[in-house]
C-alpha cells in the first residue's frame, strides 16, 4: 500500500501568504512526505530553502508555483515572463493556467501554440509542466478537447482545476481525462479536496497528484493509504 501523503501538492497560494507559511508548509511537507508544495510565484526562492532540510527518509519534496493564476487570462508574454522568473528561483514544477477566453471563444490554435511555447521552455529548464483547464466549468466536449491539445504539445500533467472557479476537482472529470489522455501524461486533481475519502475516489478514478490546502487534515484521518 502507498501513503495517501505521496499524491500531494500541499498547497498554499493565498494574496495574504507569508514567508513563515512557506517554511511551516515545507516543514510539514518533509514530516508528512508530500510529493511537493505549490506555492506563490514570489516566495518560490523562499520554498526552495526551505525544503532543504535534513534526511527525513522520504524522497525530496519538489517546489511547485502557478503561471497565470488563477484566471489564465494573461498574455502570452506575460506568462512566459512569468516562468523565466520562475525557473530562475528554482521551481520545479509549473502550474499553469490555459486562458479560458480564448477556450469560450473557440480559439483552440491559440490554445495549443500558447501552450507548446511554454512547455518548449519549461522542459528545455527540465522542469515539470502541469496545465490547468478549469474541468469544473467546461462540459465534456472541451475537457475531451483540452486532453486532444495538450497530448499533442506533451505537457506532463493535465489539472483539473485552480480552486478559484466555483466548482473543483471531480471524479467524473477525472475519470473523462483518463480516458482521454495518453498513459503518459499523468493526472493532477485539485479543488474541494477536504477529505481522505474524496482524496482515494480521485486517485482510484485516475488521479497521479492531488492538490491540497488540506493535507495535513487529510493524511491524519483514520486511512491514509491508497
Amino acid at each position: 500500500m502507498i501513503k495517501l501523503a505521496s499524491y500531494i501538492d500541499h498547497t498554499i497560494l493565498k494574496p495574504t501568504t507569508t514567508s513563515s507559511d512557506i517554511i511551516k508548509l515545507c516543514n510539514e511537507a518533509a514530516g508528512y512526505g508530500f510529493a511537493a508544495v505549490c506555492v506563490p510565484p514570489t516566495l518560490v526562492a523562499v520554498a526552495g530553502e526551505g525544503v532543504k532540510g535534513g534526511d527525513t527518509g522520504v524522497p525530496p519534496v519538489k517546489v511547485a508555483t502557478v503561471i497565470g493564476f488563477p484566471f489564465g487570462y494573461s498574455v502570452v508574454a506575460a506568462k512566459q515572463a512569468e516562468v523565466e522568473q520562475a525557473i530562475a528561483d528554482g521551481a520545479d514544477e509549473l502550474d499553469i493556467v490555459i486562458n479560458l477566453i480564448d477556450l469560450r471563444e473557440g480559439r483552440w490554435a491559440e490554445l495549443e501554440e500558447e501552450m507548446a511555447q511554454l512547455t518548449e521552455r519549461v522542459h528545455a529548464a527540465g522542469k515539470i509542466v502541469k496545465v490547468i483547464i478549469e474541468s469544473g466549468i467546461l462540459n465534456d466536449e472541451e475537457i475531451i478537447r483540452c486532453c486532444k491539445i495538450y497530448s499533442r504539445v506533451g505537457v506532463d500533467f493535465l489539472k483539473t482545476s485552480t480552486g478559484y472557479a466555483e466548482k473543483g476537482a471531480s471524479v467524473a472529470a477525472v475519470e473523462l481525462m483518463r480516458q482521454h489522455l495518453p498513459a503518459g501524461i499523468r493526472i493532477k486533481a485539485s479543488g474541494g479536496i477536504k477529505d481522505a475519502v474524496f482524496a482515494r475516489a480521485l486517485i482510484a478514478a485516475g488521479a497521479d497528484r492531488l492538490g491540497c490546502s488540506a493535507s495535513v487534515a487529510i493524511v491524519e484521518q483514520k486511512d491514509n493509504y491508497v
